[in-house]
């Protein structure tokens, strides 16, 4: 990366981290785009050349917040010994379930939107290298892996779940709260996974167990 483009890079984080600040602590509709650009110190020109309005820098906060998550929690993984596809999922999802309990006013701004549909329309658009690693997490995971019946799918069902359960659980403990509520998330996702792997690929894994 050049300086220039270094320098576009660091414009943007700033207007996205300044944003999300007052998003949190004003609300979205009390925040106008002016504020967005004199608190983060830059030219309101410079705001257009990376966002539409106030609602696709929100659109794009909430993915890139959402992309540092997974990153995070990939992070996280590379750190483990852990090999099976399964349990690497597994890991992956009780991570970004811990991180969500850990920062209420992240869930709350993400809301249900920590989903798949949220980085294939904002995140690809972007062009912003940090954001995509998201989709190097998934194609090293499954890009290659034959055992699943449309993996894309089977990921898009694992993300809503963890995005849409938490939330309730975590914010308004409903059903029940978010620690009574984790096994049963993680069971949903071996089922999930359980459901897209072919036939003879869930024979072959039982004798392996066996």
């Amino acid at each position: 990366m050049n300086k220039i483009d270094k320098n576009k890079q660091i414009k943007r984080e700033s207007l996205l981290e300044t944003a999300f600040r007052l998003f949190t602590s004003k609300g979205i509709h009390k925040t106008s785009i002016s504020d967005i650009v004199a608190d983060a110190g830059v030219a309101k020109g410079t705001f257009y050349l990376y966002f539409k309005d106030k609602y696709d820098i929100r659109n794009k906060l909430i993915a890139h917040k959402s992309s540092e998550v997974f990153k995070r929690a990939d992070l996280a993984l590379q750190a483990t010994d852990i090999t099976r596809l399964e349990e690497r999922v597994i890991f992956l999802v009780d991570n970004i379930i811990t991180q969500l309990a850990e920062n209420r006013t992240l869930l709350g701004f993400i809301s249900k939107n920590l989903s798949w549909g949220v980085f294939k329309s904002v995140l690809i658009e972007s062009g912003d290298d940090s954001d995509v690693d998201f989709y190097d997490i998934y194609h090293s995971m499954f890009g290659d892996d034959g055992r699943f019946e449309n993996p894309e799918v089977m990921v898009f069902m694992i993300i809503e779940l963890v995005g849409s359960t938490c939330y309730s659980a975590i914010l308004y403990n409903e059903p029940v709260g978010i620690e009574e509520l984790r096994p049963y998330i993680l069971r949903t996702v071996r089922e999930i996974m359980a459901m897209h792997r072919g036939a003879d690929q869930t024979e072959t894994d039982r004798g392996i167990m066996d």
